[in-house]
């Protein structure tokens, strides 16, 4: 098993990380764990909000590190909440106060699309010159009533016409093999067994 920092104190991404590297022989441990502090998100995409994390994380525990930033983009919002989705309400971050301020939003807009974004970025070191990145969507539109009682976030709101079925109503090995994060870490996965083959 390879030790690897995630970037995030996040219940719900720790939970599917942990799931969705299992079969990769990745021990997956939390920042929290490790007493390091959540980095600053200063920037307005999420790959370099997610760099940013990855080496924070890297630097602080000396071990390779995982960071995604990741978030939901509502077209006729100008693609808000965006990198601003975990605290679209405001502090401390609330899932719950998240959503009603995306419904209320929506309210009157006729074009309730949207899509998930998830940035991964993995370093083995705190200054490693070429990390993995990868940038996947997952396209849906928002509802307004929640369903579901799986997932986490905006996942309730989030309805996928394809399935009849918002994300949260979605079994959670389901959900890990279509969604955003999901086909982030695949890519991410892939692009780490070819770049081991030509080393």
């Amino acid at each position: 098993m390879q030790k690897l920092v995630l970037a995030s104190n996040n219940a719900g991404k720790v939970k599917e990380f942990q799931a969705l590297l299992a079969p990769f022989h990745f021990e997956v441990i939390p920042q929290g764990v490790l007493g390091i502090p959540p980095a600053e998100e200063p920037y307005d995409t999420f790959v370099e909000n997610a760099l940013t994390k990855a080496r924070h994380a890297s630097s602080a525990s000396g071990l390779p590190a995982l960071a995604d930033d990741s978030g939901i983009c509502a077209h006729a919002l100008g693609d808000r909440p965006g990198v601003h989705s975990a605290r679209y309400a405001g502090e401390p971050a609330n899932d719950a106060a998240n959503n009603q301020k995306l419904i209320s939003e929506l309210s009157n807009q006729s074009d309730r699309s949207a899509h998930y974004v998830c940035a991964l970025v993995l370093v083995n070191s705190a200054d490693d010159p070429n990390p993995l990145i990868v940038e996947t969507g997952w396209h849906g539109v928002i509802v307004n009533e929640a369903r579901g009682a799986n997932g986490f976030g905006y996942d309730p709101y989030f309805f996928l016409p394809e399935l009849g079925k918002t994300a949260a109503e979605l079994d959670p090995v389901q959900k890990n093999l279509i969604s955003h994060r999901g086909q982030a870490l695949r890519e991410l996965i892939s692009q780490l067994q070819l770049r081991s083959k030509s080393l």
